[in-house]
């Protein structure tokens, strides 16, 4: 009998709403997607409620319960930044040396140059804290706590363009189609948190190139793994995120009731079929039910004193930059979201690299340190890992003209450096060198594998372990490569 029969029509009221499927599954304490539910949410054990993760992980005891990534999109200049080299002052103008470059690939931005112009900075350094670590001028909050960080300058990596680079940073892959940090870190070691996403992900627009490189959303994504797992982006503008409130004449009770009755339509289908997207599709709209209580709170800024707000800087209140990004992934921290990734962009600096490069250390250094130090001070940067860094480094010469107030730096996946801190790494090391022209490694080299092997290491994950069985063979994060970093761990 369906509700279009004479018969159900020819019923009274009471008779009707009696034998109606909504009363059936209301009747039967929740209906049988709230059973589906139960039998999905208790998949696994933490020490919070809701909580899932895989069978044998985390395989030791991790040192970091959460990352906090400040990825630096487009590239930030190693040596306008943490890696000085003085001597290249008496060469400015000249031709780079055919002996450094060593017939390395240029991008075809630079490769019609008739030369090759050494452009030295025109930032100062200065040696900061115990440790007595290099930092540019541009950045005096991270300086002030150069004895929190553990800078690696020996990075490289193998693409030569952002949209490739950025890729394998995240994925392990230049390929798009691959799954991200983020969702591998989900699907090893699950959610401490019910309430939020286990993978949130912030964006923010730089001053320095307010029209850089685009952000591509399967940077975050799950991609073959299971859907759950992908990063949820929160938005720059307006509300962080959309349709938290019911539409008009829709209560909460209301919601509860109808996300019920869709549980018991999927997991019928689930059992006709035995599809597992199907499974995911119950779990992604029971978090969105639990968001709608949780989001409001987590971005209700009203009780965080004066003095915290002032140290992320003035941009704080502004929902979408840096500075409110970082705070609010001090937030995130607090309840316990396992992979909260701020991407910044406006680092892609071809020429008038100077001053570009100070607008973004002037969105992004204050609120860095500040985050550190925030953490710190409520007992959460012990086992928390910072990580910042972009896709790969800047060249010594400059594309274009050179002055002496302006260059530009094109693309250089030979060395760069990446910064990190919190748990798990040595405070206050400089770990790798470069040779005097910041072209080649000379010291320690770190591969992008190698660097994601070792924060796995830190959440306590073997790299080589954490697979996924996808197309007939097992693919992981790491690919077939990556090694421990054993110098940076504390």
């Amino acid at each position: 009998m369906n509700c279009n029969d004479s018969q159900f029509l020819a019923l009274d009221a009471a008779a009707r709403e009696a034998v109606t499927r909504r009363t059936f599954l209301r009747n039967s304490g929740g209906g049988i997607g709230m059973a589906a539910l139960g039998g999905l949410l208790a998949g696994g054990s933490s020490a919070k409620a809701g909580a899932t993760m895989l069978p044998g992980f985390p395989q030791h005891a991790p040192k970091a319960k959460r990352i906090i990534y400040l990825f630096q999109s487009g590239a930030p200049s190693q040596m306008d930044l943490f890696d000085p080299k003085p001597e290249m002052v008496a060469q400015r103008g000249k031709d780079l040396p055919e002996s450094i470059r060593k017939g390395q690939r240029l991008t075809t931005m630079t490769s019609g140059q008739k030369s090759f112009p050494i452009a030295p900075s025109i930032f100062k350094f200065a040696q900061h804290g115990q440790s007595g670590a290099w930092f540019s001028e541009v950045m005096p909050h991270m300086a002030g706590i150069a004895d929190e960080w553990c800078m690696v300058r020996s990075m490289h990596t193998e693409a030569i363009n952002h949209d490739p680079a950025i890729t394998f940073m995240q994925t392990g892959s230049q390929l798009a189609g691959r799954p991200s940090f983020g969702a591998w870190t989900a699907y090893g070691l699950g959610s401490e948190n019910a309430d939020l996403p286990s993978y949130v992900v912030l964006t923010s627009f730089g001053t320095g190139r307010k029209g850089d490189q685009p952000l591509y959303d399967r940077l975050w994504s799950a991609a073959f793994l299971p859907a759950k797992y992908q990063g949820v982006k929160f938005r720059n503008k307006g509300e962080p995120v959309l349709y938290l409130n019911n539409p008009a004449g829709m209560d909460r009770e209301l919601r509860r009731d109808s996300l019920d009755e869709l549980a018991a339509l999927n997991q019928h289908q689930h059992q006709q079929l035995g599809d597992p997207e199907i499974q995911n599709r119950i779990a992604q709209y029971e978090l969105a039910f639990r968001m709608q209580a949780s989001v409001p709170d987590l971005t209700d800024l009203s009780n965080e004193s004066e003095s915290v707000l002032a140290s992320y800087g003035p941009e704080v209140r502004t929902p979408g930059t840096y500075a409110a990004n970082c705070l609010l992934a001090r937030r995130l921290a607090e309840r316990d979201v396992r992979f909260i990734q701020l991407f910044h962009m406006g680092w892609d600096h071809h020429g008038g690299l100077p001053p570009a490069v100070r607008g973004q250390c002037s969105d992004t250094d204050q609120p860095t340190a500040a985050l550190i130090k925030d953490l710190k001070q409520r007992g959460l940067l012990d086992d928390t890992l910072i990580v910042w860094g972009g896709e790969f480094g800047r060249t010594i010469y400059s594309q274009g003209a050179i002055t002496e107030t302006s260059y530009g730096r094109d693309h250089h996946p030979r060395c760069f450096t990446m910064l990190m801190a919190g748990a798990g790494v040595k405070k206050g090391l400089t770990y790798g060198a470069t040779d005097e022209f910041c072209y080649n490694i000379t010291e320690n080299p770190v591969h992008v594998h190698d660097l994601n092997a070792t924060i796995l290491h830190l959440m306590g994950v073997d790299h080589k372990r954490l697979t996924y069985r996808y197309q007939g063979r097992d693919f992981r994060l790491t690919d077939i490569h990556g090694e421990l970093v054993k110098g940076i761990l504390a």
